[in-house]
Parts: C-alpha cells; structure tokens; sequence
C-alpha cells in the first residue's frame, strides 16, 4: 500500500495532484486570512456538499456561479499542488477546503478570525463511502474486499490518515462539551452522546 501514496508526517496523501513540497509550504507558510472561510473534514464526510450548499449561500441563491465555476475553483484544496496556487493568488473572502488533520494546519488559522467548518460524518458512513470511491477510481490502490478496506480504514492508512485521530483528544472533548451544551434542551435520544 505504501507505494500508491505521497507520505507525509506519517500521514499518505494521493500521488496524483499532490506533492510534498507542497504539504510542507501549507503546513508552515501559508496565511489564512479573517476574513476566510476554511471546511475541513475527514475524507468521505460530505465535504462537497458542504462547499455547494456554502457556494449556495454565498452566491443568495443564483447557480450561474456554481454552473460556470468547478467546485476545485470556488473552494480550492489547500493541501493540493492546484488548489494551493490558485489561494496564494487569490484576493479575500476566499473559501478553503482541507482533509489536513489539525495539527498540520497552518499556524496562521489559530491566529485569525477566519470561519472554520468541521464536517463529521459517522465512521460506518465514511467507511461504507471511501470503500465505493475508492472502487471506482483510479487515484489509490484499490480495496479488494469491503473487509480489506476496513482494516485499512481501522490501521489509519485512509487518505490523511486516522479517522479518530483527525482531531487531537483535546479538541474532541472540547467538540463533545459545546455539543453537549448545544443540545442540551433536546431529548437525549434525538442527539445521544454517551
């Protein structure tokens, strides 16, 4: 498995689109700006259609921009060897789309006033949607079995890695007590968290 994939910090990324010199610049140098807006998520969690219904909202509705412009243009990939020039280029409010776990996020987000969306989606969902993908296409070793691909899935070799580790522990038990609190007045049975 480890030769269909672009090793970073521990963590494989597609070959295809994506290089090191790149995943390194971003982590370190890049500056994401107050008045941006940054989606991430773990592979497979509904990221595009978080950034269509964003694309949605922003544009009040019109889709002549979402039907003239593709979703890698409105909402590039920071991570991507793509995605990352056409951000350096462009002027603010930008959207942002990443996979990147938090830890290797650019320092610049922790200082800025910048949106951040988390997009989490269940495990089995994500499991059951990377196992189609990943079948279909051509940019990564493909599963040979449902069972091959969750043991990829439970070891951490998903694209970006660890399902359970794409937050640190830290930022999850902060994630479940906001949760908590948000929740709190409806029926535990609707939001369960225990």
């Amino acid at each position: 498995m480890t030769d269909d994939y672009l090793w970073f910090e521990g963590l494989p990324f597609h070959v295809l689109g994506f290089s090191y010199e790149v995943i390194k610049e971003v982590c370190a140098q890049f500056v994401i700006k107050d008045e941006d807006t940054v989606m991430v998520s773990f592979p497979k969690s509904g990221t595009h259609w978080l950034v269509e219904i964003l694309c949605l909202i922003h544009s009040k509705g019109d889709t002549k921009w979402i039907r003239s412009v593709s979703i890698w243009e409105r909402a590039p990939w920071l991570e991507s060897d793509g995605g990352y020039k056409l951000l350096k280029e462009r002027e603010g409010p930008r959207f942002l789309t990443s996979h990147l776990p938090f830890h290797l996020f650019p320092k610049s987000l922790f200082t800025s006033k910048a949106k951040v969306i988390y997009i989490m989606r269940n495990p089995k969902d994500i499991l059951v949607s990377g196992y189609y993908f990943y079948t279909m296409t051509n940019i990564s070793k493909k599963p040979e079995s449902l069972e091959q691909y969750f043991q990829w899935f439970i070891q951490g070799n998903g694209i970006c890695g660890d399902w359970k580790n794409h937050l640190t522990v830290a930022q999850a038990e902060a994630l479940d007590k906001v949760y908590q609190e948000k929740m709190a007045g409806f029926p535990k049975e609707l939001f369960p968290w225990e």
